[in-house]
């Protein structure tokens, strides 16, 4: 099984890009673009001069809870830039979501509490709304965050969207918002206090 064929059959169809679309931004982004690929792995990020954005991470199951994923997020953690990465929304009843939350959590990543996200996919034509998650180095506020994401959403969710799909994607403001007085449940007290009883 190929990279892609790893990702397409672990990430749901509306989370996903086409094949096209990442070979021509390996290909055509390459200074900003990445794949770093292995047995057990296939890790897709954009590395700009600021920030770096996690696209798509997957690790096999025969490698689950053997550090894998510790090991791809330090190799990134090391080059000292806010990382950022999007991710659906938190099931507290599903297993796979809660591991995926812990994780993150342990990783010291933060919920992006003023920022809000939802797009619609391209595939499904439906609305998927996506937290954000990031970890930072110096204590980058969540402003700076959301202009991060603003950057990511026009350089690569979007990069030629219309000559690969038939149809653009949604322009960044409708997708991306920003609010610092959102009042929104902190997911990472909610599971703490699920977790406590």
């Amino acid at each position: 099984m190929n990279w892609y064929e790893k990702l397409n059959e672990y990430f749901p169809i509306e989370e996903m890009k086409s094949k096209e679309h990442m070979e021509m931004l390996l290909k055509e982004k390459g200074d900003v673009y990445h794949k770093d690929e292995g047995p057990n792995h296939v890790l897709m990020y954009a590395e700009f001069e600021t920030f770096i954005f996690i696209d798509y991470v997957f690790v096999s199951n025969a490698a689950r809870g053997q550090g894998l994923g510790s090991q791809l997020i330090e190799k990134l953690k090391k080059k000292n830039k806010p990382i950022i990465l999007e991710v659906e929304p938190f099931d507290y009843k599903d297993s796979d979501s809660q591991k995926r939350l812990r994780f993150y959590q342990r990783e010291g990543f933060q919920h992006a509490q003023s920022i809000g996200y939802s797009r619609r996919s391209l595939a499904t034509n439906e609305e998927s709304p996506l937290e954000i998650l990031y970890w930072s180095p110096n204590d980058e506020g969540e402003e700076t965050i959301y202009k991060q994401m603003k950057k990511m959403y026009e350089d690569i969710h979007t990069y030629k969207d219309e000559e690969i799909y038939g149809k653009p994607y949604q322009p960044v403001d409708e997708v991306l918002t920003y609010d610092d007085d959102r009042d929104i449940e902190n997911i990472y007290d909610a599971i703490d206090e699920k977790n406590s009883k």
